[in-house]
């Protein structure tokens, strides 16, 4: 059975709407360069383009990042510190920072943290997923080493992990030298 109410196509783009679009996605949500010349690029290739000329993505991106309406940087150290206060590690911020499309130039810096700040973000993922010092019992082996994994998974390296996994309930382990995080 159709319905009564049919979708309407929506109209071809022109460099208005397109500009109206990068506005409002900008506007809306807390995006990078690459993000937002990828949403630019599929609302082309969704709705079409209506001109003579093709499209100056590049252009219009610039002209946002110009007019400090797109910043990767501060995106970079806004998403980084977030990720961390829910207990990931620098690897997995990495990660998510090179994928959203953020040069190293602006990644580097927003990874920067103090060995006392990653601590504290492994801290958050066992209390988090109760693991070690913040678990009801000893775990056995098979369950030690799933709770590192999860700490690997999470981005923390192999000595942060194993501290945490393998602390009995109750006795955090002792944060320790920053040169050794």
């Amino acid at each position: 059975m159709m319905s009564s109410r049919t979708r309407r196509a929506a109209p071809a783009l022109d460099k208005d709407r397109l500009e109206a679009l990068a506005l409002h996605y900008a506007a809306r949500y807390a995006t990078t360069r690459a993000k937002l010349h990828k949403y630019l690029a599929r609302k082309i290739t969704e709705r079409g383009w209506n001109e003579e000329n093709p499209a100056d993505i590049e252009g219009l991106v610039a002209r946002l990042v110009d007019l400090r309406y797109v910043d990767d940087a501060t995106y970079a150290r806004m998403k980084a510190g977030a990720m961390q206060r829910r207990g990931l590690g620098q690897r997995r911020i990495g990660q998510m920072l090179l994928h959203a499309g953020v040069d190293e130039s602006d990644r580097l810096p927003a990874l920067e943290t103090s060995g006392r700040e990653r601590w504290e973000a492994a801290e958050r993922l066992a209390r988090r997923k109760r693991i070690g010092p913040f678990g009801s019992d000893n775990s056995d082996r098979p369950t030690r080493e799933k709770h590192v994994a999860a700490f690997l998974r999470a981005g923390h390296d192999m000595m942060t992990a194993r501290a945490w996994a393998y602390s009995a309930p109750g006795d955090a382990p002792p944060c320790p030298d920053e040169d050794a995080i």
